[in-house]
């Protein structure tokens, strides 16, 4: 069976790959446990010094795993709050782990992909990535993203993302600021690791430390409760006919009409 996520470690550098290029590295609860267990040790290994997220095959994330849906459609309130709890944990981990996230995106990122890649630090996207919260098209509500997004991007911009749950270009992730650049993909590799040897080599690990700490406090400052209140909503909502009704339909490739 292959691992779901594969840790590697080089240069002072832990590349944490998604590795489920054959469900879009859909997200489920083994590969959000792994990428927790990943940045833990990454966290207590003082031999690296910055993290690198990307993704086996053409798509960063597609989301939630189809076979993951069709459980959490069946799961009781308790169930769904402790799943929205360990994505509180992700989200957590990857905003105030003491060492800087990259994410490389080279392919899509949607609906829960787009939602890790929110909480990095750097993210660096082919110019043909597309991008999108699509949560309310489908019944759900993008509970946990919407708590950085405000804060990191503004409410009118966050409003028109998550309220239309349309996709968007590159070009337009670098305009809202939500990616930090774009690169092609035949020099994306080059352009990550040369930020990577930057961080690492160029820098004092416990002033990336501390400069991201103040930073994520001024930016984020009291979202953990906010997490904990967003983690229990979309746990209530998950029980709602909207979302069982956009999930069956979903499952069943049926068009839906709201």
């Amino acid at each position: 069976m292959n691992q779901v996520l594969i840790f590697q470690k080089e240069q002072r550098t832990a590349f944490l790959t998604l590795n489920r290029p054959e469900k879009k590295n859909a997200l489920n609860p083994a590969l959000i446990q792994a990428l927790i267990s990943a940045l833990e040790e990454a966290e207590k290994d003082d031999s690296i010094r910055v993290i690198v997220l990307k993704a086996a095959g053409d798509v960063f994330s597609a989301g939630a795993d189809l076979a993951y849906l069709e459980q959490i459609n069946q799961n009781t309130y308790t169930e769904n709050l402790a799943d929205s709890l360990a994505l509180k944990e992700l989200y957590e981990k990857l905003l105030f782990i003491g060492k800087p996230v990259v994410a490389q995106v080279e392919g899509h990122a949607i609906a829960g992909g787009c939602g890790i890649i929110s909480a990095c630090d750097f993210v660096y996207a082919v110019p043909e990535a597309k991008f999108g919260y699509t949560e309310v098209k489908l019944g759900f509500i993008p509970a946990l993203v919407s708590c950085l997004l405000v804060k990191k991007l503004g409410d009118t911009l966050v409003k028109k993302l998550l309220l239309t749950g349309d996709l968007f270009s590159a070009a337009d992730a670098l305009q809202y600021n939500l990616i930090t650049a774009i690169s092609p993909a035949h020099e994306i590799n080059q352009n990550v690791l040369a930020l990577c040897e930057k961080l690492a080599h160029h820098t004092s690990a416990n002033s990336l430390k501390e400069t991201k700490f103040l930073i994520n406090q001024v930016t984020f400052n009291g979202i953990q409760e906010m997490l904990l209140a967003a983690a229990e909503l979309n746990a209530q909502v998950r029980n709602t006919p909207d979302f069982k009704k956009g999930i069956q339909s979903f499952l069943k490739k049926e068009k839906l009409n709201w």
